[in-house]
């Protein structure tokens, strides 16, 4: 007998094609058969050891989160309720350029204060490793779903280079080609760049083009957070088509939004500059989340120069008054590169968490209101929170526009990423929210994508990317990472004041054919493993 038959499913397959109604048979983790209007036909049904009354119920491929921040959180946090309750079986780790391998003893002490404010210090975590594949190994003694890895650029040239504004030597630039060539090798399905975070935005267009030429003799692609989603965003997205046409590497564009007041209603221009180069042969696909504001550091907003050297020079030069007033007219009058070109507005900039509980009162204020509070001007309020927290503050940032999102969601290469931080007391919603916010808002409420549409973003597009050849799609002899929701109901209850809320509609997601998630409650079951995408080695 066959471990499990969910029965009278409607199936949304994740190729875009209509639904159909079907038995569906698991088995030793796989998709056995599939038996189209079984009780229609009045054919011998399938029997198996557990059966599923799927009535009412779509099952549909699990999603793939193409941008996670669950680096320490799957390691630290075996429930990791926030993405197995959307039925998200795989994430997308390693992102923005900065994660925690390839590193030696010194590298990933940067690393950890540098990040923080993404997936906390780490105090918590027994840091026995230091390759990219013994990272993997560590993720293969148990996690809630499956991890994909991107070898961070960033970590790779503080490992190489260290934290200075300045070009790599041909000797360093061969010690980072080996290092991402070693995490290819290893398992990871391709390199990521932080190209408005230090140390990664100190590198140049040549050095990124040589690394990218490493990805893909690998089969593997380059995943950009690039150097602007403001002021100079359309330039920095052909800058990511350029280098990778040139260096012939698959290119897959980080949370690609269009944000702040210069780019309201610029998208159609973003998706032209696409299509072009889709059209002219371009490996070309992109994630977003379906929410305007933003997430990131505090300290992100700093400009480049006040960045370099690493976390105990930033400190130091906030610590300084001539240097911080330096700073502020950066970031003021002139528009900081780490705040994409244009001047902040403080009464945009939310603090959704701290890493000291004793500030916990900046938590849910913009840094204009918490300002306004003690009397002073906001630069004030900013410099003294990063000081006191050591860079850890966490922000929303409010400067999106929901006609980009609706416009860049709707293309034919995009797919569904979370890019969800799981630190601080009030989180990004999208964190615990993306997935059946697509479903609920934008496939049922509004109609922007139709269901089967919007399942294929979320699942075959992304394993397609990550280059999956049994992921992603109900079929026979597929891995059984499913997820069951009712159409009808599905919604993300995470919001700005509750982000931490579970969603609704999910009673079933199974990872390896294994219940993660059980008439809506989280099991003790820990299926999930590395994905390790065995690389096209050069010959």
């Amino acid at each position: 007998m066959e471990d499990l038959v969910i029965r009278d499913a409607e199936v949304v397959d994740g190729s875009g094609a209509p639904s159909y109604r079907a038995d569906v048979v698991v088995d030793d983790g796989r998709i056995v058969s599939i038996v189209k209007e079984a009780a229609a036909a009045g054919c011998q049904r399938p029997g198996a050891v557990r059966e599923l009354d799927a009535e009412g119920l779509v099952l549909s491929p699990g999603f793939i989160d193409m941008h996670a921040h669950s680096d320490l959180a799957l390691l630290r946090d075996p429930d990791h309720g926030a993405k197995a309750a959307q039925g998200v079986t795989l994430e997308v780790l390693g992102q923005d350029g900065l994660s925690y391998a390839p590193v030696d003893d010194r590298t990933l002490g940067e690393v950890r204060r540098a990040i923080a404010g993404w997936n906390g210090y780490g105090d918590d975590i027994d840091f026995d490793w230091r390759s990219v594949g013994e990272y993997l190994d560590r993720l293969d003694r148990g996690i809630a779903v499956n991890a994909a890895y991107l070898v961070p650029q960033g970590t790779v040239r503080a490992l190489a280079v260290g934290w200075e504004d300045r070009a790599a030597t041909p000797r360093e630039l061969d010690r980072m080609r080996q290092l991402v060539a070693e995490g290819l090798e290893q398992g990871a399905v391709g390199m990521s760049s932080g190209l408005t975070y230090t140390p990664g935005m100190y590198a140049g267009d040549a050095e990124l083009t040589e690394l990218c030429r490493v990805v893909a003799r690998y089969g593997g692609y380059y995943c950009p957070h690039h150097r602007s989603y403001g002021a100079g965003a359309l330039e920095a997205y052909r800058e990511m088509v350029r280098l990778t046409r040139e260096a012939g590497c698959a290119l897959h564009l980080a949370h690609a939004t269009m944000n702040f007041g210069v780019n309201r209603g610029r998208a159609p221009e973003l998706l032209a500059l696409l299509n072009e180069a889709l059209a002219a042969g371009a490996d070309i696909s992109l994630d977003t989340y379906p929410y305007t504001p933003g997430c990131t550091t505090l300290a992100a907003l700093l400009p480049s120069w006040a960045s370099e050297g690493g976390p105990e020079q930033v400190l130091r030069r906030l610590a300084d008054d001539a240097t911080a007033e330096r700073i502020r007219l950066d970031l003021e009058v002139t528009g900081s590169d780490g705040c994409h070109g244009v001047p902040v507005e403080w009464d945009t900039v939310e603090i959704s968490g701290v890493g000291d509980p004793a500030l916990a009162e900046y938590v849910g204020r913009t840094v204009r209101e918490a300002a306004d509070l003690r009397g002073e001007a906001p630069w004030a309020t900013a410099r003294r929170l990063l000081l006191a927290d050591r860079l850890a503050p966490t922000i929303l940032q409010h400067v999106g526009h929901e006609e980009n999102v609706r416009a860049i969601m709707r293309h034919r290469v995009h797919t569904g990423g979370s890019d969800g931080i799981l630190q601080g007391a009030k989180p990004h919603p999208r964190a615990y929210g993306t997935f059946p916010h697509y479903l609920g808002h934008y496939v049922r409420e509004s109609g922007v994508l139709s269901l089967e549409e919007c399942v294929a973003h979320l699942t075959s597009r992304p394993a397609a990317r990550l280059r999956l050849p049994d992921r992603g799609l109900v079929r026979e002899g597929y891995r059984a990472d499913l997820v069951l929701f009712d159409p009808g109901t599905v919604a993300a209850g995470s919001t700005y004041a509750e982000p931490r809320a579970l969603p609704t509609g999910i009673p079933y997601v199974l990872v390896d054919g294994r219940f993660v998630i059980e008439d809506g409650r989280r099991t003790d079951v820990l299926a999930g493993r590395a994905v390790r995408r065995t690389p096209v080695r050069p010959g």
